[in-house]
């Protein structure tokens, strides 16, 4: 069984299909690239595999448990991390603050000692923030614990959001166009990031992204949407010398 079973996802709003009859499988430990051309329907297929929306028709199941109807936080509790298109972080919080509260499933309630403010509440949080600074060294961001989100620039809140996902510590990690708005350097800075993240935590990553030199570099396998209906899946090579996808990025015989 794969970690991650999508069959027959539809997602109607109203008289508009966005996303039709998509099927696709995920592995553990695998890097898998989700591309198509704007309007293909790619974010609001995450937006169904992450609770935000609820099938019109078909089935999510997630290492054998089917998440159909569930709300976004039990999707995350059970094991599916993201990132956004546009960045949503908590822009007037620390960005100590931002990655502490993407770990509060992972707290112990003890009620008690919280109350009383007890040791075991004090050795919990200098726990959690540890655990913090270690995801953010891996972005060069533990300099930056105290720096208020909204004012790091644009390419270290992209970071921001990648570390706090992690912090969910997800099976399946989704990154929603994470080079967007980067310049060269950090996209391949970037690029870099993203192979040792699959590799450090061993984890499952399902990536969007329109720059198609990160997208060939990183992924193992890729998926590809057109008007939301899955037209191809291959390697990326496979991918690359498609008709069929060629057709759907440059029209016609192109």
């Amino acid at each position: 069984m794969a970690l991650l079973e999508v069959k027959n996802l539809t997602k109607n709003f109203g008289g508009l299909t966005a996303v039709s009859d998509v099927s696709m499988e995920l592995e553990k430990s695998e890097l898998v690239g989700l591309i198509g051309p704007n309007g293909a329907g790619k974010t609001t297929l995450f937006n169904l595999l992450t609770g935000v929306y609820e099938p019109t028709e078909g089935t999510i199941v997630l290492d054998g448990e089917k998440l159909n109807g569930l709300p976004p936080y039990k999707f995350a509790q059970s094991g599916l991390g993201r990132t956004f298109q546009n960045i949503r972080l908590f822009k007037d919080l620390s960005v100590m603050d931002n990655v502490l509260i993407a770990m509060g499933a992972k707290k112990k309630k003890h009620f008690l000692a919280t109350f009383l403010r007890l040791p075991a509440f004090y050795n919990q949080d200098e726990d959690l923030r540890k655990n913090a600074v270690e995801l953010l060294k891996i972005f060069n961001l533990e300099d930056k614990t105290e720096t208020l989100a909204k004012n790091l620039p644009y390419g270290q809140q992209r970071k921001l959001e990648i570390v706090r996902a992690l912090a969910t510590n997800p099976k399946i990690l989704f990154l929603d166009e994470p080079a967007a708005g980067m310049n060269p350097q950090e996209t391949a800075e970037l690029t870099i990031l993203i192979k040792e993240i699959q590799e450090k935590f061993d984890i499952t990553v399902l990536l969007i992204e329109h720059d198609m030199g990160l997208v060939m570099n990183v992924c193992e396998r890729i998926y590809v949407l057109e008007y939301g209906r899955m037209i191809a899946h291959g390697t990326p090579e496979e991918i690359k010398n498609n008709k069929r996808v060629i057709e759907a990025y440059l029209g016609g015989e192109a």
